[in-house]
């Protein structure tokens, strides 16, 4: 495995991911859509590290930091998904017109 090939794969799911959070409709696919974004980059991250920096450690926690970091930016955005729900009674994008109270 080569780093274009690592490189190629997280453009594809960034480019997925793209598609999912602009093409879909309900908040749900629209996080999945931005997680599959957050994948993609934290796998380039990861490939030029151990390409290009010979595998050191440093690389290793910049990972483990930033799933920590997507874990709770998707524990976040659900919380909210769940909250709008709770309030609207909408879980489609269109059915809100308005956040305001």
């Amino acid at each position: 495995m080569t780093l274009v090939t690592v490189l190629l794969v997280a453009a594809v799911l960034v480019g997925i991911g793209v598609w999912g959070a602009l093409a879909q409709q309900t908040f749900v696919m629209i996080m999945m859509g931005i997680e599959l974004m957050v994948n993609g980059a934290i796998l380039a991250g990861t490939g030029l590290w151990a390409f290009a920096g010979g595998g050191v450690p440093e690389g290793q926690v910049l990972v483990i930091v930033a799933m920590a970091v997507m874990a709770v930016e998707m524990a976040i955005g659900f919380a909210l998904v769940v909250a709008v729900y709770r309030a609207r009674q909408a879980d489609m994008t269109e059915g809100i017109s308005s956040l305001k109270g």
